[in-house]
């Protein structure tokens, strides 16, 4: 009643599942505010569809993915036709097969793409009551996919109290009103005046349950001044008529309260007690449950909820006791939670119960639920080092739950000062907090750790906390002692990690370190135990970028490619962040702004904090060569703040590149000077000496531009003696071009750059060089020297799309007599359009394309023909040609 608005917006929805578009809504409100019969009404509009439901409750919070497999248990036959690794992982999850441990999205992944597979055959619609009592494995799982939702017939309703920020929300608020006088007279024995009526409308706020609950008191006997406290007032009316049952009904009903929803369980815990469960129908026939299909359903959670609360404590164990007993020990993890309720003091056997069922919701990737089992295991253990090592497990969980304040809670409960405890605490400040204190921890974590295998990988996690602090300081201070503990390790996969972390420091400071980065590349290549290890997978990528040549880091790159195929989306922001800009580094450009957005898309849905900004950083630079002036200031714009709020040094040295880049490519030398200025300043402050990073070329570009020409001698040499300790091709490609812009005896600076450009894979910087080399060239009056340099450089800049460099190619071409053809601007594909038709155009299935974007198929087959339209082309064999 008075829901007319909101039922034509669930038509709407159901109809357009019913078409093939996704549809999602969280329908949100106070208890009793009518969001279960909105979801009833959107039962009753999907005929003709498979109707997939599960409802939250209390007593099975805890039990990890309960509400996933009520939801997806009809569509359990289709399983093996979805993606291997997304088969396996729901499989694991469900508790269908075993296996190793899981990553929690991948689970959502999966999740989707069997929803899409079963909405195959006619439109589904997944009706989800009280998701805010849904497990929260099953809720990730299910809000992932639902975020996903775009081109297919399903329709996904949920009733939650709170907004998820994921989703789209139709509040309820109370009815108004004329409908609440409406169901009030409906419901009620006895007529209301109007006056009555308002008055009760007002005390209610329109919430329809508390309208027919209070509908009977003898409110004309309260005092108007006096407000009526509803929700006290509700708990107080669903216990009063649970205590107006007779003995043997209160007795089945708070045993119901406890025991669940399954019917046979609540009447083997009444045996146990002495009750007879068929005083459940007294509950029944006084409307507080239903019993249909071997269930008992309160009408409402608040019934439940006043209905345990009425009960005494000791009573309430007692129940709790006979409910573990009557789940027994085959239904191990509720036999565990309820044996845990009924307990009163510490108890290791219970604890050890707990453990064993936190143990096996991590394995199921459901790491919020263990993060639960750990903790109450922690209380009920009477070993006070037993609590502390609990805690710290606890925390671990919650971390990769991504619920950071309740591991960081954990971690302050435990106490514990340990190696592992510090670890951790490093890795919640890393991406969430203080790069600064993430550094120093893991650092004090390594000191404490008599592992020298595991010492190793704390240090490695302190190098990269400051790769993102730009504190090459500490990293030359780490890398000594990483080199120190090299000879005590026992695995090739920590004497690996522990070159490359040491080489990587080396390069921050300029002091070497490309050989322990080659060395550690073919270690972890070789080192299957790595490839298994998603906890640290950026560290495979670390040797192409910071090496940046032809020769090295072919085989890891390999190895990244297989990692991202599997559906470890956890890991994927900072893994993807290493790809693109390693993509952005080559001539990958297209690939690497769609990876850049994915990471970010996905940085943002975890929570990753430090791989959104470096994300943005990245991108902004990339932008800023496309010559893309308004995506890259803005991507600055947001960027800068994250990395001064957090210490990312490294994401403001890029965001300054960007915008020095930028200006440069607008042609604005003096503007660009000023933020490369900046950006030299900061390097010093940081005492990052490391080539790779200094802006010294494009300084020297912008002040030959301005005629500065003995302040850019005096950059260009500086630059070439620190590029010459390092001694790589792609820091000693760009020093001899800046030479060859200035010296007289040009040529042989810039055959020596060109040189140089041929042992790296960075397309751009061979084109700056071959378009400076060239406009000298024409300038000494050399035109027919200078057009093949020239001709070079456009066609480069043109297949990258780096407009404005193009553009200034395209004038020095001109400017030597020669006629020049300029290729039209290729259609505008967003991002997701680029990554869906390059990884069609590489040969892979739309299947393949779904399970690696965790899209589903039709949304896949919704981008590309966007793309067709886009580029006006028919078929996927016309595709390769036309991708710029």
């Amino acid at each position: 009643m008075g829901r007319e608005s909101e039922r034509r917006q669930v038509e709407r929805l159901v109809a357009s599942a019913r078409l093939g578009h996704g549809g999602v809504l969280a329908i949100t409100g106070e208890p009793g505010v009518g969001k279960t019969a909105l979801l009833r009404f959107a039962a009753e509009c999907a005929t003709g569809m498979n109707v997939l439901q599960a409802a939250g409750s209390e007593p099975e919070r805890e039990i990890p993915f309960g509400a996933l497999h009520q939801v997806l248990r009809p569509a359990l036959d289709r399983l093996d036709e979805i993606p291997g690794p997304q088969a396996q992982a729901l499989s694991v999850a469900l508790a269908l097969s075993s296996g190793p441990a899981i990553d929690r999205f991948a689970v959502g992944a999966a999740t989707l793409s069997l929803l899409c597979r079963f909405a195959e055959e006619r439109p589904v619609a997944v009706l989800l009551d009280d998701l805010h009592l849904v497990d929260r494995p099953s809720a990730d799982a299910l809000t992932f996919a639902a975020r996903r939702l775009v081109a297919d017939p399903i329709v996904l309703l949920a009733t939650s109290r709170s907004p998820d920020p994921g989703l789209p929300a139709l509040p309820l608020s109370g009815i108004d009103l004329a409908a609440a006088g409406e169901l009030v007279s409906s419901r009620s024995d006895v007529a209301l005046s109007p006056d009555l009526i308002a008055r009760l409308h007002r005390a209610t706020a329109g919430n329809p349950l508390a309208l027919i609950e209070l509908a009977g008191h003898r409110l004309e006997h309260v005092s108007p001044e006096a407000p009526l406290p509803v929700s006290a007032a509700l708990a107080h009316e669903f216990a009063a008529q649970a205590r107006s049952l007779g003995e043997g009904g209160r007795a089945a009903v708070t045993v119901a309260s406890v025991a669940g929803n399954d019917l046979r369980v609540v009447a083997n815990a009444c045996r146990l007690l002495g009750v007879a469960v068929d005083s459940l129908a007294e509950a029944e026939s006084a409307g507080l449950v239903r019993i249909t299909d071997g269930r008992v359903e309160f009408r409402h959670p608040l019934i439940r909820s006043a209905v345990y609360g009425d009960c005494d404590p000791q009573r309430r164990r007692s129940i709790h006791r006979a409910v573990a007993e009557a789940v027994g020990p085959h239904d191990a993890d509720r036999h565990a939670w309820h044996l845990a309720e009924a307990s009163v003091g510490p108890d290791a056997g219970v604890a050890d119960l707990l453990e064993r069922a936190a143990k096996r919701a991590h394995e199921r990737g459901a790491h919020d639920v263990a993060a639960a089992a750990y903790e109450r295991a922690a209380r009920l253990s009477p070993d006070v080092e037993r609590h502390s090592l609990l805690c710290v497990t606890a925390a671990e969980s919650a971390w990769l739950a991504g619920t950071t304040p309740r591991a960081v809670a954990l971690l302050d409960e435990g106490g514990s000062n340990g190696p592992r405890a510090l670890e951790l605490r490093g890795a919640i400040a890393a991406r969430t907090g203080s790069l600064t204190e993430a550094r120093d921890l893991c650092w004090t974590a390594a000191r404490q750790s008599g592992d020298p295998d595991e010492g190793i990988v704390f240090l490695a996690d302190a190098v990269n906390a400051c790769f993102y602090l730009g504190d090459a300081t500490s990293a030359i201070a780490l890398a000594h002692e990483i080199e120190a503990l090299l000879e005590q390790v026992t695995t090739p996969q920590a004497l690996g990690l522990g070159q490359m972390a040491a080489g990587a420091a080396r390069i921050l400071a300029n002091q070497g370190g490309a050989d322990q980065i080659r060395s550690a590349a073919g270690l972890l290549a070789a080192s299957p135990e790595w490839r298994d290890d998603r906890r640290r997978p950026w560290w495979l990528m670390i040797g192409p970028l910071f090496l940046r040549d032809t020769d090295s880091g072919a085989e890891l790159r390999r190895i990244v490619g297989q990692a991202r195929a599997e559906a470890a989306v956890g890991t994927l922001p900072s893994l993807l962040f290493h790809v693109a800009r390693d993509e952005a580094t080559t001539n990958q450009w297209v690939r690497a702004e769609a990876t850049y957005d994915e990471a970010t898309r996905l940085a943002r849905e975890t929570g990753q904090e430090t791989d959104l900004a470096m994300c943005l950083a990245g991108l902004a630079w990339l932008r800023a060569r496309l010559g893309d002036e308004v995506r890259c200031r803005a991507l600055v714009a947001e960027a800068l703040p994250l990395c001064r709020a957090r210490d990312i040094h490294i994401g403001r040295v890029w965001s300054l590149f960007a915008l020095g880049e930028l200006e440069l490519g607008l042609g604005d030398p003096q503007k660009a000077l000023a933020h490369l200025e900046e950006l030299a300043a900061l390097l010093d402050d940081l005492k990052l000496t490391d080539p790779d990073l200094s802006p010294a070329p494009e300084r020297a570009d912008a002040l030959v531009r301005l005629g500065r020409h003995e302040d850019a001698w005096q950059v260009a040499r500086r630059y070439r003696a620190e590029a010459a300790a390092k001694d790589q091709p792609w820091a000693m490609g760009r020093a001899e071009r800046t030479i060859g812009m200035l010296s007289p005896a040009f040529d042989t600076h810039f055959e020596a750059s060109l040189r140089f450009h041929e042992r790296t894979l960075d397309d751009f910087e061979t084109a700056r060089t071959r378009l400076a080399y060239g406009a000298r060239l024409r300038r000494a009056r050399r035109r027919v020297d200078a057009r093949p340099h020239l001709h070079a450089a456009l066609e480069t800049f043109e297949n990258l799309r780096a407009a404005r460099w193009a553009e200034v190619a395209a004038v020095e071409l001109g400017a030597t007599g020669e006629t020049i053809k300029r290729r039209a601007p290729a259609e505008t594909l967003t991002p997701q359009e680029l990554q869906v038709s390059l990884l069609l155009a590489e040969g892979r299935t739309t299947r393949e394309v779904a399970a690696a974007l965790f899209l589903s198929p039709k949304t896949i087959e919704y981008h590309l023909r966007k793309v067709y339209t886009k580029l006006g082309i028919r078929s996927r064999a016309e595709l390769a040609g036309r991708l710029p």
